[in-house]
Parts: structure tokens; sequence; C-alpha cells
């Protein structure tokens, strides 16, 4: 049911952000650069996390997540994929999930909340194994394109937990964060259990 809604709420959000691209494009401005600048405003809402200021940070960091959206709908109306486009595009995910991930669990830790912390950190290493096993699948010839939580939701439920705690329910972050790490793990059996039926499948 996630998987469904994020699809189309992703679809809608194409749809809304198709002339930014097509503006961007006349502007003579690539995909890449697009790509390359979500990743700092990622990076730099991040920061603003570490500082304790968690409603700014939500804000900043889904504004510049939409630029993943922007960068693939310029590559699809320049009718010229990009292979390296596609490689930026994933190593720039990876570094704007660690930053995020991090912030989260350096604040945590400033703040005392040791469990927080804990869940945090767990949800960062899930997180990354959920997207190394499709790709590996992906380069084996197999398909793990499937299971519960993906990088769009994982960014939404942290930034549930963000501005919950931004706003003064102090354990909106923590159970976020826990939230993840169960649901992630549980994401990357799910990827690594499909990808096995298929390998002995004859």
């Amino acid at each position: 049911m996630a998987k469904i809604f994020s699809v189309s709420v992703k679809a809608s959000v194409v749809r809304a952000l198709d002339p930014v691209g097509s503006r961007l494009l006349r502007m003579g401005v690539s995909p890449d650069a697009v790509t390359v600048f979500g990743m700092v405003g990622v990076i730099s809402g991040a920061v603003l996390a570490t500082q304790g200021w968690l409603v700014a940070s939500v804000a900043v960091v889904t504004l510049s997540a939409l630029t993943d959206v922007i960068d693939g709908a310029m590559a699809r109306m320049r009718g010229r994929p990009s292979r390296f486009g596609a490689l930026l595009d994933s190593t720039t995910d990876r570094i704007s999930d660690g930053a995020v991930f991090s912030a989260a669990a350096y604040w945590l830790a400033v703040t005392g909340d040791r469990w927080g912390l804990a869940g945090a950190l767990i949800s960062l290493v899930a997180g990354q194994v959920v997207s190394y096993v499709k790709a590996r699948a992906e380069s084996l010839g197999l398909n793990a394109d499937v299971g519960l939580i993906e990088r769009f939701e994982r960014l939404a439920v942290l930034g549930v937990g963000g501005l919950l705690s931004g706003f003064g329910v102090s354990w909106g972050l923590t159970a976020a964060v826990w939230v993840l790490a169960v649901l992630s793990w549980f994401t990357a059996i799910q990827r690594v259990r499909h990808a096995y039926r298929q390998a002995v499948t004859p």
C-alpha cells in the first residue's frame, strides 16, 4: 500500500514539475547540474538539523529532494538518456541519504537520546543496504524492485519525525528512526528473498 501511494504521489509531482524542467532546459541547465544542486541543498538542510533547526531542515531537504524528480524529467525531455546521469543520480542519492540520517543521529546524540541515536544509525545502514541489494541484483540480471519502504518513504517518515520533534513532540524523531530501522531491514530481506527465488527457479 505504501509503495502504491508513493508511486501515485510521485506521478503527481512529476506532472506538476515538468514545466520547471522544461524551462531549465531552455535556459541551458543540464540535468546533471540539477542533480548536484539537489544534493548540495539536501546536505545544507542536514546541517540545519545538526543545529536543532529541525523544521527548517525538513523544509530545505524536501524542496531540494524535488530536484530528484526534475532532473529525471529533464533527461526524458532531452530524449537522450545518460548512463553517467543515472550513475550520478544514484551516487548523489546515497550521499544525500547519508547526510540526512547522519544529521539525525548527530542531533539525537547531542541531545542525549541514546535510543534515538541507535535507531538512526541502524536506519542509516539499513537504507544503504536496501538500495545496494536492488542495484547489485540488477547487475546480476535479477530483479529486486520490491519492498515495503523505499527512499521516498524513508525520507517522508524521517521528515514527519523531524517536524514532530521540531514542534515540541520530543519522541517524534526517535519514533521515526525506529520505525524506519524495522521497516528498512524488512524491505532489505524482502528484496533478497525476491532475488533468491529468481536465482533458484529453473
